[in-house]
């Protein structure tokens, strides 16, 4: 790759969510704050939701790196399960060892007795989903049946979900205003700044073992933000797709033409401009529309020429 080309040790803008990129930018940190803090009270549910590609995995994982020692964790990435999958994945994650045959009620009960045992031990246990919008409704009441559980002073679980914005829709309905009225913290990871972004970018090829002058210009920092829509998943392809081109042409500073044909060659880019660019195109028709009714066009060759300049809009 360009590795030794820019000198760095490795990738700086993979997709993978690597704690040891963590910049702490502001909507990561207030996120962790509210996490710690929620922790500390030992009360219900705790949600972080974000659009795709905002940070949401790479806090998650921030935060289990960061648990005290008093904190036990069970780390469930892909929640896409029933019920009965769910309290066999819980179970799985509090250690405890299953009996080939269990039905539905033993294992809840193995699960309160083993909550019962860590909370003695002096644990607080802690439930993390990622991806939780993909949680079917009937583990999602599972769910919030497990935060029953609990002593005469806290909760034996105390559950964080991790989601994209389609979580806050389904948790609005009228059926889930139980589990909704639980929530006691909730934190939303808004796109980042362009300032954030250059601060960002500058980080991550120090982090990788760039010691060289800028490889970035301002100009072109604010051309990637605002493609990528404040989106760091998106700064990341763009900015490696631009030292990609970069260091195919054997140069040593990204130009303002690398960074356009990353840009161009992105798919999710791409299809943002082309719906924009339809939209505007629906304002303008409409609006020659109601031009032509207002002034009350009237003849062939007139009414023709205007059709005719209509359906050139593309």
């Amino acid at each position: 790759m360009y590795l030794q080309h820019f000198g760095l040790s490795q990738l700086p803008f993979t997709l993978t969510p690597n704690t040891g990129f963590f910049f702490g930018l502001s909507p990561h940190v207030e996120a962790l704050q509210v996490l710690q803090t929620a922790l500390q009270t030992g009360e219900g549910f705790i949600k972080v939701t974000g659009e795709v590609g905002t940070g949401k995995t790479l806090v998650c994982r921030k935060l289990l790196n960061d648990l005290p020692t008093q904190y036990h964790c069970a780390y469930l990435p892909n929640p896409y399960l029933n019920p009965k999958e769910l309290r066999l994945a819980v179970a799985g994650e509090l250690g405890l060892a299953l009996p080939n045959k269990l039905d539905q009620q033993q294992l809840t009960r193995l699960i309160h007795e083993r909550l019962l045992a860590l909370n003695h031990q002096g644990f607080h246990v802690v439930l993390v989903l990622d991806e939780a919008q993909s949680l079917p409704d009937e583990s999602i009441e599972a769910l919030r049946l497990f935060t029953n559980l609990e002593t005469e002073s806290r909760k034996l679980l105390q559950v964080v979900l991790f989601g994209q914005p389609e979580l806050d829709q389904r948790l609005a309905q009228p059926k889930f205003r139980q589990l909704r009225q639980r929530i006691t913290f909730s934190y939303d990871l808004r796109p980042l700044t362009w300032d954030e972004i250059q601060a960002y970018i500058h980080y991550r090829l120090a982090v990788a073992g760039y010691q060289g002058p800028e490889l970035f210009c301002t100009a072109d920092i604010k051309r990637i933000a605002k493609a990528a829509r404040g989106i760091p998943r998106l700064v990341n392809i763009l900015a490696h797709k631009s030292l990609m081109l970069c260091y195919g042409q054997g140069k040593k500073k990204v130009t303002s033409q690398h960074c356009l044909a990353a840009i161009t060659d992105t798919e999710d880019i791409n299809l943002q401009h082309k719906a924009g660019f339809s939209r505007v195109s629906i304002l303008i028709i409409m609006l020659l529309v109601t031009v032509m009714v207002v002034i009350g066009l009237n003849g062939d060759n007139c009414c023709g020429e205007w059709m005719t300049q209509i359906g050139e809009i593309k």
